[in-house]
């Protein structure tokens, strides 16, 4: 006589495995033209926001506060800023921040939808309308404004960034979450596990998570590429981060005035945060297309 099946044999079901995991949706995703050449372009960003503050001063002479020469000059490889301060080593410092503080804000964001839309959608049917509907009031507000209000009360500090770009991003993942656990909760694996007893907390983390990883990757990619743009447009409006920090938004900012007389300041950092978004946004349409084939089976 067979034993009884448990909840973790049911897991690793058939059922269980038509749904995309992130080592099978990522190979799939690599092997697409499109994934490749956005995984050079956002690698190559992602290089120069790394190495750069390691570089300095040793590659150009200059830290990325210290003052070269006249403001607007062609002195050096990329000329002077605003205040004369060198451009490459402003430029070379100025991504990781950038960077850490996107994806800071881009966990955060997903964090916090994944754990609303899961509890959303593993709810009671009156739970799940109070908790979607408040959502949608936060959805109603503009990021912008919503931003801007927070930054001018709190300042503009980093942790105040993070902060108010992952909880506008909170919302939008907490939808895309959501509508994947409705589909999830309803197999035969989840049910199994209900049966056995298993409390809600460990059917969403054990059952429900791991399965719905293809939705949440795609929405991954998109939110980080948002974040990149939130942030340098803040900087750029002054609201980012602030003087002599050095940052990419801030740069264009800085230097606009000159744009006809010395552009470097303003063309490095646009050129390095479209390239990064190009990069991005490939490796993002290229991870839909291999989740959409996964799932049918293909």
């Amino acid at each position: 006589m067979s034993s009884p099946t448990t909840p973790a044999d049911v897991s690793t079901s058939p059922i269980a495995d038509e749904i995309p995991t992130a080592p099978g949706l990522l190979r799939r995703m690599m092997r697409q033209r499109q994934a490749k050449i956005g995984a050079v372009l956002t690698g190559l960003v992602l290089l120069v926001a790394l190495a750069g503050p390691l570089l300095l001063p040793w590659v150009t002479g200059y830290s990325s506060t210290a003052f070269a020469g006249r403001p607007f000059q062609p002195d050096g490889v990329f000329g002077t800023d605003n205040l004369g301060r060198d451009i490459l080593s402003r430029f070379l410092d100025g991504g990781l921040r950038l960077l850490a503080y996107a994806a800071l804000a881009t966990v955060l964001g997903m964090v916090l939808g994944a754990v609303i839309g899961m509890t959303a959608a593993y709810s009671r049917p009156s739970l799940d309308t109070f908790i979607m509907r408040s959502n949608d009031v936060l959805l109603a507000l503009p990021q912008l404004v919503f931003a801007l209000l927070a930054i001018t009360v709190l300042g503009p500090e980093g942790w105040v960034l993070v902060t108010v770009i992952g909880v506008t991003h909170a919302p939008r993942v907490a939808r895309v979450t959501r509508s994947a656990t409705a589909s999830v909760i309803t197999e035969d694996y989840v049910r199994a596990s209900e049966m056995y007893a298993v409390p809600k907390w460990r059917i969403l983390l054990q059952d429900v998570l791991p399965n719905i990883t293809g939705p949440l990757m795609v929405e991954l990619g998109l939110r980080m590429t948002y974040s990149i743009g939130f942030i340098a447009a803040l900087s750029f409006l002054g609201l980012g981060m602030q003087p002599p920090t050095a940052d990419w938004g801030l740069m264009i900012n800085e230097n606009r005035i000159a744009l006809m007389v010395q552009p470097w300041g303003v063309i490095l950092p646009v050129l390095a945060i479209a390239v990064l978004t190009v990069g991005t946004n490939l490796l993002t349409d290229a991870l839909a297309k291999a989740s959409a084939n996964l799932n049918a089976g293909k």
